[in-house]
């Protein structure tokens, strides 16, 4: 498997088939597409998804170090804290009818995804026979705004609690090195 980052692509028609067409803006991209292409022959499945930037270890792990500082004060688990935080923030859920047989199949799968991957259900819908429910994204996919509130959301409240936490000279470093070292990517 290879993973090849690219800005834009299109789909050619060329001698009566499509093409995919993708194009390699920067030397690492079209030499591991190069590399593949040389090695491969044969029949191939592409998985193509929006890119997103990854957060960077260092803003994930303090995040995870307050909240473990916050679960001792508090004498609540961290999944608790956590799960908390995830419905906090925003921006950060599907609201999706589901068919009241298949609910807890359907919070089976989607907690699957992780633990800040919530469920809530929110009351009958429209649709006879179906409950609407608000599916919560775990932090493994937000945004750099996404994870930039739920950040703040923990410092805010180990501050309350007394807890010390970076300065916020100290935050905004870690969040501007997860830029830059996404926009590196």
């Amino acid at each position: 498997m290879v993973s090849i980052q690219f800005d834009n692509f299109s789909v050619m028609p060329l001698f009566g088939k499509d093409y995919l067409i993708i194009e390699l803006s920067d030397f690492e991209n079209k030499a591991k597409a190069r590399k593949f292409v040389s090695e491969n022959k044969g029949k191939f499945v592409a998985e193509i998804k929006k890119y997103r930037r990854k957060r960077s270890l260092d803003a994930n792990s303090y995040f995870w170090l307050l909240v473990g500082k916050l679960a001792a004060i508090l004498r609540i688990t961290t999944t608790e804290i956590y799960r908390g935080y995830i419905t906090e923030i925003g921006d950060n859920f599907e609201i999706l009818p589901i068919r009241k047989a298949a609910i807890e199949k359907f919070k089976s799968v989607w907690s699957s995804n992780g633990i800040g991957w919530v469920i809530d259900v929110i009351g009958e819908s429209k649709i006879t026979g179906y409950i609407n429910v608000k599916a919560y994204y775990g932090s493994s996919v937000y945004t750099e705004d996404q994870m930039g509130r739920l950040i703040d959301l923990v410092v805010q409240d180990c501050k309350l609690q007394g807890i010390e936490t970076k300065s916020p000279a100290e935050l905004e470093r870690l969040k501007k090195e997860w830029q830059t070292t996404e926009q590196e990517q």
